[in-house]
């Protein structure tokens, strides 16, 4: 979160205006918002530290090519370079000097990080970049985090285990890969056997990693240690099973959805990370455009109807509908979602998990919450004409309802729901907004660099001749931060279809897929590869990201 007294040194040297600044103090206490200035029309980042340094006489440098020590920068705890903005960068035996680009936090900062070094602490002010760059190579400690992991439940171990087969030595090889996944921000962990070795890859910004390649002899007591931690049947090797490990890292709760699949040679296990402290709820941020948001926004906020978003698995899809049922969520508003299963435990929501074994079904939930006097409805996924009809009923007797399709894009979305029998009158009363979208890999900022590609080349991806001569094509060089992939971080890429007369008159007349993306064309609609396009103008993905991510999309 922002400081106000931070806001205070801003708008009173006149780089931005309150009302830029109020968005940026919303946002999460661990985040460094004032990276956003940099994007901001008025805010020259290297007049203001210069500013800053004559009116509060604190020696400027620019650190822009500085390289700094690893150990040297971790001797400070990564809480204390967020609260305070400052990273060490020149230690010697009796003074640390630290960097910030917040003047206004030096006084506080140097009282407290006096007692934490033990040492003098001097400060200098830098550019926000530079900044930014030594703060992309702060690393969590994985060591403190494995002496830090606490399991928040779990079962005991089960009696037909024997002591000696999950040894300390275990133990700790599974809290380090549970540590590392946090700390690489990986979205799913891989524990794979065959013949002669078994295997650890994380799934890092969408790509499956090799990690780690343990003795076979370790396999067998590493998957009882996490069938224990999740607390399935250890001794039922024959089928998948399910379960969840709740875990304290680093002071942050983390769930991990757990699946184990009997395989030739043993049994592969995948768990899911659910880190609900990156759980993006703000809308703003989600990377939808100014017009797609407010399209969105109109979609959701209508008393009833039905708002759709689509994409392939793992594209981002339950995170835009947590941040629009976020959105949502007030008092007077009675909320339920059915889920397969629940992610995410959202404060005011009535959140029911689908479990098929007992006949909760995605439409035997839907029908519950129609006698639960709802106001919002959100259903996971549509799979079926079942829920499909039901989904569409509650729609059209005033409910708002919020659900999933896997289509390519939105256009799709309304022949899939014909193909699976909802009558093209229904569906045109019922539907207020269609999302589809799908995630790319950003560029590293710490080791991006402008990329030569021909005009003729940009106008074949998609871009307009008039524009192709003043875009900048970026890409990732590789570093040690990115791993030397050139990629760090994902965003999402968003297709938003209003339904407009013109699209509805369209649907009620079978109209082809084709006909539907051409119409909400001309009423005003930007699809995958444009908003993908767009990205890249922004220096914020690759050429080869956005053509990957949009190659179903023909414009």
């Amino acid at each position: 979160m922002i400081r106000q007294e931070f806001i205070d040194v801003v708008t009173n040297l006149g780089m931005a205006t309150l009302k830029e600044l109020k968005r940026l103090s919303l946002t999460k206490d661990d985040e460094i918002s004032e990276f956003e200035l940099l994007g901001m029309p008025h805010f020259n980042e290297q007049k203001f530290a210069k500013l800053c340094s004559e009116k509060y006489n604190i020696p400027f440098i620019d650190l822009k090519n500085a390289k700094v020590p690893t150990d040297t920068i971790s001797s400070l705890k990564k809480r204390h370079i967020i609260k305070y903005r400052a990273i060490p960068i020149q230690k010697t035996a009796n003074r640390v000097t630290l960097a910030t680009f917040d003047p206004s936090v030096v006084e506080e900062a140097t009282k407290e990080l006096t007692n934490v070094f033990r040492k003098q602490v001097d400060f200098i002010l830098t550019n926000i970049s530079s900044w930014r760059k030594l703060y992309l190579g702060v690393k969590e400690s994985v060591d403190d985090l494995i002496n830090n992991i606490v399991e928040v439940s779990g079962s005991q171990v089960q009696e037909d285990i024997k002591a000696e087969d999950i040894s300390d030595d275990v133990v700790t090889f599974v809290n380090r890969v549970l540590a590392e996944a946090f700390v690489k921000k990986a979205s799913d962990i891989h524990v794979e056997p065959y013949e002669k070795i078994f295997r650890i890859r994380f799934r890092i910004d969408g790509n499956l990693v090799e990690v780690a390649q343990p003795p076979k002899s370790m396999l067998a007591p590493v998957s009882s240690r996490l069938k224990i931690m999740s607390q399935m049947d250890i001794s039922e090797k024959r089928k998948p099973q399910d379960g969840r490990i709740k875990l304290m890292i680093g002071g942050k709760p983390i769930d991990y959805r757990v699946s184990s699949l009997p395989t030739l040679f043993g049994e592969k296990i995948v768990l899911r990370l659910l880190d609900s402290s990156n759980l993006q709820l703000d809308m703003t941020k989600l990377g939808f455009e100014q017009k797609q948001l407010d399209v969105f926004k109109e979609g959701i906020y209508k008393p009833y109807g039905m708002c759709l978003v689509t994409g392939p698995t793992g594209s981002g899809k339950t995170t835009t509908l947590y941040s629009a049922i976020a959105d949502l969520n007030t008092p007077d508003n009675n909320i339920s979602t059915a889920e397969d299963p629940v992610e995410f435990n959202l404060e005011g929501i009535n959140q029911v998990n689908v479990r098929k074994e007992v006949g909760l079904t995605f439409a035997s939930a839907l029908k519950a919450f129609l006698r639960q006097d709802p106001d919002i409805i959100m259903v996971g996924e549509i799979r079926d004409l079942e829920v499909g009809e039901i989904a569409v009923e509650a729609a059209l007797t005033g409910h708002l309802v919020l659900s999933t399709l896997h289509t390519n894009d939105a256009p799709a979305t309304v022949t899939r729901l014909l193909n699976m029998g909802i009558e093209p009158f229904l569906v045109v009363a019922a539907l207020n907004v269609i999302v589809a979208q799908r995630l790319c890999r950003k560029i590293c900022m710490n080791c991006r660099e402008e990329k030569k590609v021909t005009e003729d080349e940009l106008i074949a991806c998609g871009f307009a001749p008039a524009s192709a001569s003043k875009i900048k094509v970026f890409q990732g060089r590789g570093c040690e931060i990115c791993n030397n992939t050139g990629y760090k971080g994902r965003l999402a890429i968003y297709e938003v279809l209003q339904v407009t007369p013109k699209v509805r008159e369209l649907i009620l007349r079978n109209a082809s897929t084709d006909d539907i993306k051409k119409q909400a064309i001309r009423d005003g609609m930007k699809t995958l590869r444009m908003s993908a396009l767009t990205k890249v103008a922004q220096g914020l993905t690759t050429l080869e990201e956005a053509m990957s991510n949009s190659a179903s999309d023909q414009m």
